[in-house]
């Protein structure tokens, strides 16, 4: 089942230096950074001879003695799409109920979880109720697979109920700071309400999607939200019903501006994306600067990439005045001849799932689809988003070799780096597009790759780390090599479909049911085992 779920996946705080270079040591959103590069200047990260160690018979506990520079690991859910973000001393990553940390939570559920930078230790959790609308707009058993994004004491996430959702960092054991109603928000409608407890979320305030603007998620709601000040900008995952073809909300925004005190709505796009979109829309948007000016960049369901201002205009409608984004440029990211194809066919158009990537005033976006539709065409562009109106077929350069692809670039030195679905991962010449190498990891790859320390990490379906050189030369340190036949992956026990992320000289690796944190050896033997059942 796990190889055939509709979503994104990678799927889906901080500010940038010139090149997507991090400012701090956290990684506290998706990305790292607004512009989204996957890029860490985290060194001394550990490679050549990490082992993530071997269950113990019979059981999903990690036996310690069997692993090489791990710190710690974390018993999840059973299936974790989300990539972890890390802030203040506190892990946060999405998951599903699969594993309970707590008896009074019990069943089908989205979880984010939230343990000690340090020592693994859980601290709290999010607990959200499905949908009950079943595959179509809340796959069961999927969770949360938002990355949420932390800002001083508040966090940011994408729920599975098609919700964005603010909380406070330290959940209850600074008090209950916002709702006051949490007992019955985690709760199925109908029933009653929980005692709120100290390892219970915080909820500050929630935004129905659903409710409040009739926006339809298919499969999932996910993506990452955006925070520019005070100003939230999520992607609402609105999308296609369950034939596929027919769109419930083709009116509803697939962008919304909400105030990050209080939930409230302070724009939405109006550049028809949900009247075109071919699937979902699940993309991230990003930020960067061009030419000086900050800009949003939205990669949409539709297949074209737009940028927005950054402060929201007025447009009036039956004597209603609302805030809308105010459009710069859209570009279409499909060759002409794949939109005379019919979709999903793997020779046709796709849609934007990997997040733009916003580098020395150019934006790098890929296409693709949800996995479940299969391999297929792709493209990578790179394009000018100082431009005006529709820029479609005049990008800086293309790359049509590439095959669809869920993974946003990493970009350093002005070499980037990227995967396609059928797990190929490329080096390419930032500014030129000239293709340097391309190495077959031999499984599909769902994640982003990470480049930090000299490194590019890459995660595969098959439970794979693959590690190469950073460089424009093809340098294999964990993976099938012809120069040496007795290099090997690093092996792990299960589908590796979140992102790697790096902070505070930690290395941290997602499976569908255990976090890592790797760290070079000497200190990095392992400290604590999380798990539901020491909890």
């Amino acid at each position: 089942m796990m190889r055939k779920l509709s979503l994104f996946t990678s799927l889906i705080g901080g500010a940038a230096l010139s090149g997507g270079a991090l400012l701090a040591d956290d990684w506290p959103q998706w990305g790292g950074t607004h512009d989204r590069n996957m890029v860490s200047t985290e060194k001394n990260l550990p490679g050549a001879t990490m082992e993530p160690g071997r269950f113990k018979r019979g059981t999903e506990e990690v036996d310690m003695e069997t692993t090489k520079d791990v710190k710690w690991v974390a018993k999840v859910g059973s299936q974790t799409y989300g990539t972890p973000t890390i802030a203040d001393g506190k892990v946060f990553v999405g998951t599903n109920n699969e594993a309970p940390r707590d008896s009074k939570h019990i069943g089908d559920r989205g979880i984010v979880m939230c343990f000690d930078e340090q020592t693994g230790e859980f601290l709290w959790q999010l607990v959200i109720p499905k949908l009950g609308a079943g595959k179509v707009s809340d796959w069961e058993y999927l969770g949360v697979c938002s990355s949420p994004t932390i800002v001083s004491n508040r966090g940011y996430v994408i729920t599975n109920r098609c919700e964005v959702l603010c909380f406070d960092v330290d959940g209850q054991a600074n008090g209950n700071q916002g709702m006051q109603d949490e007992g019955k928000y985690m709760v199925d409608p109908g029933t009653d309400p929980v005692a709120v407890g100290e390892k219970d979320a915080d909820i500050i305030w929630t935004y129905d999607m659903r409710g409040e603007l009739g926006v339809f998620p298919h499969n999932v709601a996910s993506s990452s939200v955006l925070v520019l000040g005070d100003k939230v900008i999520a992607t609402t995952s609105n999308g296609v019903d369950w034939s596929h073809t027919n769109i419930p909300a083709p009116t509803a925004p697939s962008l919304i501006m909400l105030d990050a005190k209080t939930g409230e709505l302070l724009a939405e796009e109006i550049s028809g994306v949900s009247e075109r979109v071919l699937h979902c829309s699940w993309s991230s948007p990003a930020l960067g600067k061009v030419k000086g000016k900050d800009m949003i960049i939205f990669g949409a369901g539709d297949g074209w990439c737009y940028g927005y201002e950054t402060e929201p205009g007025e447009e009036e409608e039956d004597g209603e005045v609302f805030g809308v984004f105010n459009e710069l440029f859209r570009y279409d990211c499909n060759p002409p001849e794949y939109r005379k194809v019919k979709y999903p066919k793997p020779d046709g158009p796709n849609e934007v799932v990997a997040t733009p990537v916003i580098y020395k005033d150019k934006v790098y976006v890929l296409t693709g689809q949800d996995p479940e539709h299969g391999e297929g065409l792709g493209t990578l562009s790179c394009i000018d988003p100082s431009m005006k109106g529709d820029i479609s077929g005049k990008a800086i350069w293309t790359f049509e070799g590439i095959e669809r692809s869920m993974s946003t670039p990493a970009i350093v030195n002005d070499l980037l780096f990227t995967c396609d679905y059928r797990g190929f991962a490329y080096c390419f010449d930032a500014l030129t597009g000239e293709k340097y190498w391309e190495y077959d990891t031999f499984g599909h790859i769902w994640s982003s790759p990470l480049v930090a320390d000299g490194k590019v990490y890459v995660g595969t379906e098959e439970g794979e780390l693959i590690i190469l050189g950073a460089t424009k030369k093809l340098n294999v340190i964990r993976g099938e090599s012809e120069e040496n036949p007795d290099l090997m992956a690093v092996e792990f026990n299960g589908p590796v479909y979140a992102s790697p992320v790096a902070a505070n000289g930690v290395l941290y690796i997602g499976t569908q049911s255990h976090l890592y944190a790797f760290r070079e050896d000497g200190e990095g033997k392992p400290v604590r085992v999380s798990s539901a059942k020491n909890e």
